[in-house]
């Protein structure tokens, strides 16, 4: 196991780099002065110079990149254009609050979707599985820049339960904590109604009902248990996507996470603190993926074995 996770981590870093040279690029096409957009229209031709070359702006591209890269291997993305803070520490104020949120729609959709994808695979054919895939099939349709507005006019305006935004209290997390998990509630419905109807078609199940195990622990212990990887695989990809809609749940809801703050340097230019947010985003899908795969190795033996032949 320890050979496959070392495999796998040194083919992660090459895709990290990748992603890092991408990020660079597309900040740095995007129109716009951050000098301007820091001093004003009105500022003077000398003071936007001086200070273009106090924050390294006016050297070449390729220079910026090499530091760029430099500050990586330290763990230094530079400062905020606009703050001067360190933007690792920007980000790291910010995380505690994309990953509570993050965590508590990834939490409610597992709880949700796992147990209906099972029972609507179990009851194939009934009303109850055509119930189920039908709300999953809203569930994936509906956008969360749509859902999140209405769950605010219906249960902070009229009904004036939940509070419409802010983080504080654990009423603040409802809201955009459901916004988050119902896309990905419903894929994992579907993926698990799917993977488990494949398996419960095995003669496997039928052999293990034949030596007295209960239906239940048929279904749990025998089918349900060879159909995690298409689980996990899906599971781990809605990760990333929970971490890449956050940006539009934190910013509908004014969560104060990782998210809201990419949107906010958006709009003031502040180049170094949106590379940081994006590199943060994009590896979180590289890691997620890297977790998914050494998962692989501990569901199925012959994954392990096969990797080393």
């Amino acid at each position: 196991m320890f050979r496959l996770f070392v495999r796998r981590l040194l083919l992660t870093v090459p895709v990290l780099l990748g992603v890092a040279t991408l990020v660079f690029a597309l900040i740095h096409l995007v129109p716009g002065d951050p000098v301007q957009a820091m001093l004003g229209e009105g500022a003077s031709a000398a003071e936007m110079a001086e200070l273009r070359a106090k924050l390294g702006l006016n050297r070449p591209l390729a220079a910026q990149y090499g530091t760029f890269l430099k500050g990586l291997a330290r763990a230094d993305l530079g400062n905020s254009l606009r703050t001067n803070q360190s933007v690792a520490s920007t980000i790291g104020e910010r995380l505690p609050a994309t990953f509570e949120l993050a965590g508590a729609a990834i939490g409610l959709a597992i709880v949700f979707a796992i147990p209906t994808g099972i029972l609507a695979a179990v009851r194939a054919g009934s009303r109850i599985d055509l119930a189920v895939t039908t709300l999953a099939l809203i569930g994936i349709s509906v956008p969360n820049f749509w859902l999140g507005p209405l769950l605010v006019i219906v249960f902070s305006i009229v009904l004036g339960w939940l509070p419409v935004s802010g983080r504080g209290s654990a009423a603040h997390l409802v809201l955009p904590a459901i916004t988050l998990a119902a896309p990905l509630a419903s894929v994992l419905v579907r993926i698990t109604r799917a993977a488990l109807l494949e398996e419960l078609r095995q003669i496997y199940v039928l052999a293990a009902r034949a030596r007295g195990a209960s239906p239940l622990r048929a279904i749990v212990m025998h089918a349900f248990r060879n159909s995690l990887i298409p689980i996990v695989t899906v599971l781990g990809l809605q990760v990333g996507l929970v971490m890449t809609g956050a940006v539009i749940t934190e910013t509908i809801f004014a969560w104060p996470g990782v998210g809201r703050l990419m949107i906010q340097s958006i709009g003031t230019r502040d180049y170094p603190v949106v590379q940081g947010c994006v590199l943060f985003i994009a590896t979180t899908y590289v890691g997620m993926n890297l977790v998914v795969d050494l998962m692989y190795g501990l569901l199925d033996p012959r994954i392990r074995i096969a990797d080393f032949r």
